[in-house]
């Protein structure tokens, strides 16, 4: 740490210097600019850059650099760990750096490093061209693809990190540089599932695939229906075409306008197919869903734009998620996860699962992406108010992953976790890729400046 008097000319020039905004815990809008989704994390670093550009992101790094201040970096501020956040260092925020550029004819978008899911996709909709995006729209848009990426797409799509083209980065030393298949390849490589451990990416470039039609079932049962929900949608994911995707979701029926009033606040068993594609085909897919007894029905075409904005969980409640990547679900494990479900927490909590597949499994080999032939994910999504409910969600949380682990295939999506401790980053990047990822890292950021993350340490 710098003296004071460094400090606080450092901290001066930095004022001057950044095109965006500089701000310290005495500036009015302090805690407003370092609150996060999950209302549990609650952290007070020191400075909290708000950087315009890459040149702004760049001095703010040279700037941490040269106060031995620790450096976190933010983009949609929606790590469930909070890592966009430290208390007494830097943070990077990149939220002023939204901007989202579409290029049609070559069907790929640069995306700037603070945009979030619902700029990327409102940008793109009006070509009739798409991206896998994550499944909440204000998740920023390059942590996502650098932790791999899964969405409602991906199995028509592949992961995000699998449309990846390229990375403008700041390094740990306050330079730039582009990571693509030809100019860097092996940091390029890294990128693909090690997030934020090799720089700061003040954009990304991804490919786009043309997706004219989108649609969407989304069917309630009774509780006691969840077995054989669960049964149904495995086989009839398991022989359908990859257009499909979705989820088994157990959750507490929302005040929406499409859930009769007597069911709002009832724990109810869901399924949604998604559907890349028009509202005939889907209506013949989901038939065996249909011919289940149900209690709400939605089934319709719709912009997908406008579907990734429909299940947004508001900010300022307490979060905390896990996972769990699966050999397969045999009805033992069905039968498991629904009874996880009949005793789930209520209020915002979910319990989730995803079917994988498709162009997940048959998308690239060589990245850091362990979790690719997992045919199905578990994912356990506490959300509440109250604080006094900690200890009970975290729990059942927990719960979920240990009564699932006799069917986990040991691998998972990290952005899917908060800090679970080294074994798990090791689990989500692949035992095997760690060492080659850890020679990157060295070559990149040796004093492990870019720790606030699922941190891969230098060798």
């Amino acid at each position: 740490m710098a003296p004071p008097s460094k400090a606080g000319q450092a901290l001066a020039e930095l004022r001057d210097d950044l095109a965006g905004q500089v701000i310290t815990p005495e500036d009015p809008g302090y805690d407003e600019a370092r609150a996060v989704f999950n209302a549990m994390v609650d952290r007070r670093p020191a400075v909290i850059a708000r950087c315009e550009s890459e040149a702004d992101v760049a001095t703010t790094v040279r700037f941490a650099r040269g106060l031995d201040l620790p450096v976190a970096v933010r983009g949609g501020g929606h790590s469930v760990a909070g890592m966009c956040l430290n208390d007494g260092g830097v943070v990077v925020d990149l939220r002023g750096m939204q901007e989202v550029t579409v290029h049609p004819a070559a069907k790929a978008v640069r995306v700037g490093g603070g945009a979030v899911m619902s700029r990327l996709d409102r940008a793109c909709q009006p070509y009739g061209l798409a991206t896998t995006g994550g499944r909440v729209s204000t998740t920023g848009v390059t942590g996502f693809t650098l932790g791999g990426g899964s969405g409602w797409l991906d199995r028509r799509f592949g992961l995000a990190v699998d449309n990846l083209l390229g990375v403008d980065l700041v390094t740990a030393e306050g330079s730039t540089l582009t990571a693509t298949a030809e100019d860097n390849p092996e940091l390029f490589w890294a990128l693909h599932g090690g997030g934020g451990n090799f720089g700061v990416a003040t954009s990304i470039t991804l490919r786009l695939h043309e997706l004219p039609e989108f649609a969407i079932c989304l069917l309630l049962y009774p509780l006691e229906s969840g077995p054989e929900v669960l049964r149904t949608y495995r086989d009839l994911v398991e022989s359908g075409p990859a257009e499909a995707g979705g989820g088994v979701i157990y959750l507490t029926a929302p005040p929406e306008p499409f859930v009769p009033e007597h069911l709002v606040g009832t724990l109810m068993a869901g399924a949604l197919l998604t559907y890349a594609g028009g509202e005939e085909a889907l209506r013949k897919l989901a038939r065996p869903l249909l011919a289940l007894p149900h209690e709400v029905e939605v089934l319709t075409a719709l912009p997908y734009a406008d579907f990734q904005c429909m299940l947004d969980d508001p900010p300022g409640l307490r979060n905390y998620w896990s996972a769990e990547y699966l050999t397969g679900l045999p009805d033992e494990a069905v039968d498991v996860f629904c009874a996880l479900g009949n005793v789930m927490p209520g209020g915002g909590t979910q319990h989730v699962m995803f079917p994988l597949g498709g162009a997940i499994a048959d998308g690239p080999r060589e990245f850091p992406v362990p979790y690719r032939d997992s045919p199905w994910a578990v994912h356990p999504f506490g959300i509440w108010e109250d604080p006094a409910e900690d200890e009970r969600v975290v729990s059942w949380v927990r719960d979920v992953r240990a009564h699932v682990r006799p069917w986990s295939s040991g691998a998972v999506y990290l952005n899917f976790t908060g800090d679970e401790g080294p074994e798990r980053v090791a689990a989500g990047l692949g035992e095997e890729n760690l060492a080659r990822l850890a020679a990157v890292k060295r070559m990149y950021d040796p004093d492990n400046v870019f720790r606030y993350n699922h941190n891969i340490k230098p060798a």
